[in-house]
């Protein structure tokens, strides 16, 4: 008998194979059991007067006259592995802030689904045994205190869907046997301690979603993600080197966070050109310069775009303000030069019919000079978020809102970076 407090929420629900005899349902003999075990499991005091479980006698059957293919329960307890439920397809922890750990144990659940303890306080390592699940298709294990590594068992789960393992303090690197996930759509990895190369993720035909930012992840960027995949967030690693060309291969790629990384050398045209690509964030990477598109940007499908904190280089270029669906965009601390081209005023206050206009446009902490372009000296406040602060704009007047905040670069730091109008 279990004699500890309850500690954990379960919601079970269990297929039982059901006839029809005098009109009534019966309950599988083995589920019978499983029920008689759990309950003898637990200590007499946990359980609550009146609840589901204080009600199973089994003086009766559990499911007589309950017209459902469901048994349903809520019920308390403390020994998660139940060997007996053969039929159990779904357990759910409610997220309430339980303790405890999964023993590796062996996991005698056949028909298992759904397996989800994400958001509570459960520790110690990820047990290997859950490889046996063979027909999961959502693993959830979010926001727990699981460490050790991943383990490569669950590379096995060929009909697994959804994998949360994010916000953990897991390590290590990720498994290549991950690869064998084919029917994966969604993987949450993000808020953990992973390091290492990524690995090939090719053969993962149906993915959809990555995410496995706030880590370690070193060395290149990876060139092998499948087609299939709509958002890649890798922000906050230690990543690096060149993006590759084939990004363009992602032909259904939406999202993409790579900031705060290594990354280097130029960001690259193919990015401003890619048929679905909607928000680009490179934030806080060392990239050097751009790579303008051969048709200046007016076929990009780019709606938000961060370039922020970099090094990138030359003369602010025009063909940013080209592409007609971009409405936000931050250069802010570059190394950016030369005058604001007029085609940034334009698409702030006017923009070309068919044009979203610029609803942020932030330019700050570069080197730009010579006059503010004539269209923003009309432009109100409220009406966009404009930053022009921390940049060489000697006749760029504090009264205008977007050069407050901030005061403009010295002559000095002006001319150290080349020619200046003032």
């Amino acid at each position: 008998m279990v004699t500890r407090k309850v500690l954990v929420f379960v919601t079970v629900m269990i297929m039982l194979e059901l006839f029809v005899k005098g009109g009534e349902s019966k309950t599988n003999p083995e589920d019978i059991e499983g029920l008689r075990e759990l309950k003898n499991r637990l200590d007499p005091k946990s359980v609550i007067p009146g609840s589901c479980l204080s009600s199973w006698d089994f003086s009766v059957d559990p499911c007589d006259r309950i017209h459902s293919d469901h048994f349903s329960c809520g019920f308390d307890c403390s020994d998660f592995l139940v060997s007996g439920f053969k039929r159990v397809t779904q357990i759910i922890f409610d997220p309430a802030g339980y303790t405890g750990s999964l023993t590796n144990s062996s996991w005698n659940f056949p028909y298992l689904e759904i397996l989800d303890v994400s958001r509570n306080y459960l520790s110690g390592s990820i047990p290997d045994s859950i490889s046996a699940l063979t027909r999961l298709r959502r693993l959830g294990f979010s926001g727990n205190s699981f460490t050790g590594e991943l383990p490569a068992s669950l590379g096995s789960l060929s009909n697994l869907e959804e994998l949360y393992l994010d916000n953990n303090r897991l390590q290590g690197a990720i498994p290549e046997s991950f690869n064998g996930l084919t029917s994966l759509k969604r993987l949450e990895l993000q808020g953990n301690k992973i390091s290492g190369e990524f690995p090939e993720l090719s053969a993962l035909k149906n993915l959809t979603f990555l995410d496995a930012s706030d880590n370690g992840i070193s060395g290149k960027f990876p060139t092998n993600f499948p087609p299939s995949v709509m958002t890649i967030s890798m922000r906050n690693n230690y990543i690096q080197g060149n993006l590759p060309d084939n990004i363009l291969n992602l032909e259904f790629l939406q999202v993409m966070d790579l900031s705060h990384n290594l990354l280097s050398g130029p960001v690259i045209s193919a990015l401003f050109t890619h048929p679905s690509l909607q928000q680009l964030t490179l934030s806080h990477n060392k990239f050097t310069y751009l790579q303008v598109p051969r048709d200046l940007g007016t076929q990009s499908e780019l709606i938000a775009l961060d370039l922020s904190n970099n090094e990138i280089e030359g003369l602010l270029p025009a063909f940013m303000a080209l592409m007609p669906r971009l409405s936000a965009l931050s250069v802010e601390n570059n190394k950016f030069t030369g005058m604001i081209p007029s085609q940034y005023a334009i698409k702030t206050v006017v923009p070309e019919e068919g044009s979203s206009p610029f609803v942020r446009l932030l330019l700050g902490g570069n080197y730009l000079f010579g006059p503010i372009p004539g269209p923003l000296m009309a432009l109100k406040p409220g009406t966009a978020i404009v930053s022009l602060v921390n940049n060489c704009l000697f006749r760029g007047p504090t009264s205008f809102f977007f050069c407050q905040g901030g005061i403009q670069k010295s002559l000095l730091a002006c001319s150290s970076n080349g020619p200046v109008i003032p």
